[in-house]
C-alpha cells in the first residue's frame, strides 16, 4: 500500500514536470496542471508517511532496478515522519505556487515547475532509500533540482553566480557523502544501510561519521558551508524558495538522524564540534539576517540560524549516544525534531507570503515594502505568524521547540566529561544570545514592513506605486495555503502533546519510543524527558494567554475610568512622534544599526560618512540639488566568503592559468614532462621496495 501511494505520487510529479516542459509558462492550463499535479502527489506522499509511522513495513526490494546491486526501499517510522512533513508542506506550497504563477509574466521560461517536481520526487527517494546507491542517486537528483530552481531565470550575473554556488556546494555535499558511504560499504561488504549498523568502532567508523556529518551540513547551511544559502534561496522564483528552505533542506536533517541510529556512538571530538559550530552558526545566521536590506536575503539568513539551532539539538543527541544515556539522546533528538517542524512550517510561511506581496509590489527592498501588510491582509498575517514562530515567542510552535532545546542543553550537569559539559554550556549561551537577536530581527520585519505605515512614492504609470496598488494577495488557492501555514504555526503548539507522541513514534528507529514518550508528564503537560525537571503546557498556555490579555486590558480600562482609550495615537514606528515622514522617519536601516555596531566583529561592519556640501552663490541660488546633509553608507562582510572561498577561488584560477600555459606548450616540452614524471615514478617504486 505504501509503495503504491509513493509510486502514484512519483507518477503525478512526472506528469507535472512533463506539462511544464511541454507547455511552458504561457498557457494558464500549463501552469495550473503542473502545480495541481504537485498538490496531488504531495497528498499521496503525506498519506504514505502516516502509514509508515503507524504501520511500518521495513525493507522492500526492487531487485537491480538502478543497475548496481540490490535496490532497497525502507518504509519505517523515521522515513514516515519526514514523508508526512514533506507531503503536508508540499501540498500547501504547491497551492501557493498555483496561485502565484497565475498572473502573466511571473514565471520566466520553462524549468521552474519541472525543477519543483524533481525536488519533491528526489526528496522522497532520499527518505525511503535503504541502500547507499539509491540514497546517493536521490541526493544528486536533489542537487540538480536545486540548480534548476536557482538557475531558471538567470537574468543577470548575480543569479548565475547563485546557481553555480548552489551547485558547487551541492557537489561538495555529494562528494563527502560518497566517500563516507564507500568507507562503510568497504568495511561491511554491502551497500545496504542495515549492514552499516555492524561496522565496529574504529578509525574508519569515525572518519565515515565525520564525512557524513560534513555532507549533510553542506546541504542545510552550517558554517562554513552557509555561503550558498543567502545566494541560492533568493535566486529561486516565488514560493519555490519555500520548497527549497522549508521542505528540501529537511533531507539533510533526515540524514543526520538516520545515520545516528545506524552508526551509534560518535567520537567525542565530533560531538564537541557539532555543539560549538551549531551555536556559532545560529548566532552568525541571525546576526546577518538582522542587518539585511532585502526580504529574501533576510529570510534566507534566518535559515542559517535555524540550521544552527537544529544542529545544537543534534549535538545533545550525539552526547547522549556517546555516554549511553537513552534519555539524553531522546531529549536531543526530540528538541531538534521539534525545531525542524517549527522551521519547516514557519519558513514555508515566510517565503510563500513574501513571494506574494513582493511580486505584487514589484520589489524585494524592505524600505519599499513598508506597510505591505495593510494591503495584503492574508499574506501579511501568515508572514507575521511565521516570524513570531522563528522568533520563538509564545504561543507558537517555535516557542515550544526552543524551550525544549534550552531545556535539553541544561542537562549538561548529567555528563561526566568536562569537554562535553563545556561544549553544551557554550552552545547554550550562544543559543540564548541567538534568541534575543532573533526577537529584534523579526520585530523589525513585522513592525516596520507588515504593520508600518505605507507611503507609496509617486511615479509614472507602471511604476512601483502603480504595481503596489494591484493587490492580488495570493489568489484563492494561495490564500488557502497561507491560512494553513499561518494557523499551523500556532495550532501545532496547541496540540503539542499529540505532536510529541507522533514524533516519538517516528524516532523509534533511532531511540526507544518509551524514552521519547517520557517527555509527556501528563496528557497535556510536557517535560524535557527527565522527571523532576521544569514542565510546560503549551495547550493551556494557548488558552490562558488570550484570557489573561483580555482580563488585563479590561482591568486597565476600568482602573483608568476609560482614560486608557483616550490616549494620543500616532503612526506606528515613528519614535512616538506624529507628523514625522519622509527621510526623517525611523527606518529599517536605523532599527538594525545597533546590531551593526554591537556585533561589528562578527559582521565585518564597515561604514563611511560623507558630508555633502552645497555652495551658496551670491544671488542666493545653490549649486546642485537638495540641502546640505551627510550621507552614511554601511556594509557587512561575509567572513567565510571573503577570507575562505575567495582565496580558494583565486588559487584555483591561478592553477588553471598555469595548466592552460602548459597545454599550449611545445612537443619537446611535453616529452620532457613525461620523462620527468617517469623518472619520479621509478624513484618512488625503488624507495618503496
Amino acid at each position: 500500500m505504501i509503495g503504491s501511494l509513493l509510486l502514484a505520487a512519483l507518477a503525478a510529479w512526472a506528469v507535472g514536470a512533463g506539462v511544464d516542459l511541454a507547455a511552458g509558462p504561457r498557457p494558464t492550463w500549463g501552469r495550473g496542471g503542473t502545480y495541481l499535479s504537485g498538490m496531488i502527489g504531495s497528498g499521496l506522499t503525506a498519506a504514505a508517511g502516516v502509514l509508515c509511522v503507524l504501520d511500518p513495513q521495513g525493507y522492500f526490494s526492487l531487485g537491480s532496478t538502478l543497475g548496481i546491486g540490490e535496490t532497497l526501499l525502507r518504509f519505517d517510522p523515521m522515513a514516515g515522519l519526514f514523508l508526512t512533513l514533506t507531503g503536508g508542506l508540499g501540498a500547501v506550497v504547491s497551492a501557493c505556487m498555483l496561485s502565484w504563477s497565475r498572473p502573466e509574466g511571473r514565471l520566466h521560461g520553462r524549468g521552474t515547475g519541472a525543477g519543483y517536481m524533481l525536488l519533491l520526487g528526489s526528496l522522497v527517494l532520499v527518505l525511503v532509500a535503504g541502500d547507499a546507491f539509491t540514497f546517493l542517486f536521490g541526493w544528486e537528483s536533489l542537487t540538480v533540482a536545486f540548480y534548476v530552481l536557482t538557475g531558471a531565470r538567470r537574468a543577470d550575473r548575480a543569479q548565475a553566480r547563485a546557481s553555480w554556488a548552489t551547485l558547487g556546494l551541492g557537489k561538495v555535499s555529494g562528494a563527502a557523502l560518497l566517500l563516507g558511504l564507500l568507507l562503510l560499504a568497504g568495511t561491511s561488504h554491502s551497500l545496504s544501510f542495515a549492514s552499516f549498523a555492524h561496522v565496529p568502532p574504529s578509525g574508519v567508523h569515525d572518519a565515515a561519521f565525520a564525512l557524513l556529518v560534513v555532507g549533510f551540513w553542506a546541504k542545510v547551511g552550517v558554517i562554513p558551508f552557509q555561503v550558498w544559502v543567502p545566494l541560492g534561496y533568493p535566486a529561486a522564483e516565488g514560493p519555490a524558495r519555500a520548497a527549497m528552505a522549508g521542505i528540501a533542506a529537511n533531507a539533510g536533517f533526515y540524514g543526520l538522524w538516520r545515520f545516528l541510529g545506524l552508526l551509534g556512538r560518535p567520537p567525542i571530538w565530533i560531538v564537541v564540534l557539532v555543539l560549538v559550530l551549531g551555536g556559532i552558526t545560529a548566532l552568525v545566521g541571525i546576526a546577518f539576517a538582522a542587518v539585511q536590506s532585502t526580504m529574501s536575503r533576510t529570510v534566507a539568513y534566518s535559515s542559517v540560524e535555524n540550521a544552527g539551532l537544529i544542529t545544537v539539538g543534534y549535538g545533545v543527541a550525539l552526547a547522549g549516544s556517546l555516554t549511553g544515556s537513552s534519555k539524553l539522546l531522546a531529549v536531543g533528538l526530540l528538541a531538534a525534531s521539534l525545531q525542524v517542524l517549527a522551521h519547516a512550517v514557519a519558513k514555508s510561511a515566510l517565503f510563500a507570503s513574501s513571494a506574494m506581496f513582493s511580486s505584487d509590489a514589484g520589489t524585494d527592498d524592505l524600505e519599499q515594502l513598508r506597510g505591505v501588510g495593510r494591503r495584503h491582509s492574508v499574506s501579511g498575517a501568515a508572514f507575521s505568524l511565521g516570524a513570531l514562530t522563528l522568533a520563538g515567542l509564545p504561543p507558537t510552535i517555535g516557542f515550544v521547540s526552543e524551550w525544549f532545546l534550552l531545556e535539553a542543553l541544561l542537562q549538561e550537569f548529567r555528563l561526566h566529561s568536562l569537554a562535553l559539559r563545556l561544549a553544551m554550556a557554550l552552545a547554550g549561551a550562544l543559543v540564548a544570545l541567538t534568541a534575543g537577536v532573533a526577537a529584534l530581527a523579526f520585530v523589525r520585519l513585522v513592525g516596520l514592513c507588515i504593520l508600518g505605515r505605507a507611503e507609496l512614492p509617486e511615479g509614472p504609470a507602471g511604476s512601483t506605486s502603480e504595481r503596489a496598488a494591484k493587490v492580488l494577495d495570493g489568489g484563492v488557492t494561495g490564500r488557502g495555503g497561507l491560512v494553513l501555514l499561518g494557523t499551523s504555526c500556532v495550532g501545532l503548539a496547541a496540540v503539542a502533546p499529540w505532536v510529541v507522541r507522533y514524533i516519538a513514534l517516528g524516532l523509534s528507529s533511532a531511540v526507544p519510543q518509551a524514552a521519547t514518550a517520557s517527555a509527556l508528564r501528563s496528557p497535556w503537560v510536557l517535560q524535557p524527558v527527565f522527571a523532576s525537571f521544569s514542565i510546560l503546557s503549551p495547550s493551556w498556555l494557548f488558552v490562558v494567554m488570550p484570557i489573561g490579555f483580555v482580563a488585563v486590558g479590561l482591568l486597565a480600562v476600568a482602573m483608568s475610568r476609560g482614560g486608557l482609550l483616550r490616549v494620543r495615537r500616532v503612526p506606528a514606528w515613528r519614535s512616538a512622534t506624529g507628523g514625522v515622514a519622509g527621510p526623517d522617519r525611523y527606518s529599517l536601516f536605523g532599527f538594525a544599526n545597533s546590531i551593526r555596531h554591537v556585533l561589528g566583529n562578527v559582521l565585518g561592519h564597515e561604514h563611511s560618512v560623507t558630508p555633502i556640501e552645497v555652495e551658496i552663490r551670491h544671488d542666493g541660488s545653490a549649486r546642485g540639488t537638495g540641502e546640505p546633509h551627510v550621507e552614511v553608507s554601511s556594509s557587512v562582510v561575509e567572513p567565510f566568503e571573503e577570507y575562505l572561498y575567495r582565496p580558494i577561488g583565486a588559487l584555483f584560477l591561478r592553477v588553471a592559468g598555469a595548466a592552460r600555459r602548459l597545454q599550449s606548450g611545445r612537443l619537446d616540452a611535453y616529452i620532457a614532462y613525461m620523462l620527468v614524471a617517469l623518472v619520479a615514478v621509478l624513484i618512488t617504486v625503488a624507495v618503496i621496495r
